[in-house]
């Protein structure tokens, strides 16, 4: 044995000593590190492992009730903007499409004739006219005969008939004229009120039609579908949902400890457990949630009882994603995230500013194309009833 090794077995209390200075210096150590951490980086960064991937769920309706007849996309297929999805049976949609064209055909041939009617009675009334000017000259020539004796007083009183008749004829013929100008008054056939009604009728059930083929609003993946063959379905109930996954967004709950100094804009670093370290998603904080989700759950607590216990909140907060980012690792709904924001600058505003400008947020034209091509319908039904060599012929652009 060294004199050293027997030194220490002599004086047990210098190895603890020792010992201790040697921990009490380790912990010191690791103490001016996350001291050091803390100053440099920690007290600038809010993170939390509570974040969830958040996105629209587009749900497929019909907007009239029908049997399904035909099912064109499943779960986990990706569809188009427009694409149809749900086929409807269209039997009694196309026979009140055919009767709604038969009638504004005919109507538009009774308004025809309403029109024509009033070059009609304007030639009537010139006749009824020419016949009362000549019942009144001829009473006249006879009232001077009838002074010398030369015609009889019963042939006398017949041209005083006749001229009243000429006359209950002629005001006969400007009623008539009235009343028909009163049906055709400012207008023309294809904005004439009997006209416009029918095309209203063609319209609904043009569109009535096309709403049995029900198409995908907005560009996605199918998901929940619960619609069968064979299922008669009402208006408004959900077929299946269309999941755009190119619109999520992540959803943090913080605690309302961490909220002080976290500002609309700050950057955002985000990890996927789906992908764990090797993937990091660039976000921005876009907004923080209007109240904690306690407050909007469906049994809100109620903290006016006495046996009230302080629960620490969670306040939502709203960060967007790179769209680019998504597009090379695309996230599913629900998904777990792990966010970590950059609160260096906190100049930035606590609540969305208002906009004077109303922009959709969210825009589908898929059924402005049904609008557009009744009116074509209507259109080409009027032109084909309102004849070629009427003065009225004149359709109107729509």
């Amino acid at each position: 044995m060294t004199n050293s090794s027997a030194v220490e077995a002599g004086n047990p209390s210098g190895v603890r000593r020792r010992q201790i200075l040697i921990a009490a210096t380790i912990f010191l150590l690791i103490g001016a590190l996350w001291f050091a951490y803390w100053m440099l980086h920690g007290r600038y960064h809010e993170d939390t492992e509570d974040a969830y991937v958040s996105g629209n769920i587009v749900q497929v309706t019909p907007q009239m009730s029908g049997t399904v007849v035909a099912i064109y996309a499943d779960d986990t297929q990706r569809v188009k903007a427009g694409q149809i999805l749900i086929k409807l049976d269209d039997s009694d949609a196309l026979i009140a499409l055919d009767q709604a064209r038969a009638e504004l055909a005919q109507t538009v041939r009774k308004v025809r004739s309403l029109f024509t009617g009033n070059d009609a009675l304007n030639a009537q009334i010139e006749l009824q006219q020419t016949s009362l000017s000549r019942a009144v000259a001829d009473l006249k020539r006879r009232s001077g005969l009838g002074k010398t004796g030369a015609v009889s007083f019963e042939e006398l009183h017949h041209s005083e008939v006749a001229v009243k008749s000429a006359r209950a004829d002629l005001l006969a013929a400007r009623e008539a004229l009235a009343g028909n100008e009163a049906l055709t008054e400012n207008t023309v056939i294809d904005t004439h009120p009997e006209v416009l009604a029918a095309a209203a009728n063609v319209r609904a059930a043009y569109l009535s039609l096309q709403r049995t083929r029900i198409p995908s609003p907005v560009d996605g993946y199918i998901a929940k579908r619960g619609v069968q063959l064979g299922q008669r379905i009402a208006p408004g109930k959900p077929l299946m949902a269309v999941i755009p996954l190119d619109q999520v967004w992540v959803d943090a709950n913080f605690k309302e400890s961490q909220l002080h100094h976290i500002r609309i804009g700050q950057p955002v670093a985000l990890a996927a457990d789906m992908y764990g370290s090797d993937v990091e998603y660039q976000g921005v904080v876009v907004g923080l949630g209007a109240g904690t989700g306690s407050a909007f759950s469906l049994l809100p607590p109620q903290n006016a009882t006495g046996n009230w216990i302080k629960v620490v909140q969670r306040l939502p907060v709203r960060i967007s994603l790179d769209p680019k980012q998504l597009e090379q690792n695309p996230l599913r709904i629900g998904l777990s995230m792990t966010a970590n924001i950059d609160i260096s600058d906190d100049s930035g505003a606590q609540l969305t500013q208002s906009s004077d400008i109303l922009q959709a947020a969210y825009v589908t034209t898929v059924y402005e194309h049904a609008g557009h091509a009744a009116e074509d319908l209507v259109e080409q039904i009027i032109k084909a009833n309102i004849g070629t060599h009427s003065s009225v012929a004149t359709v109107t652009a729509h």
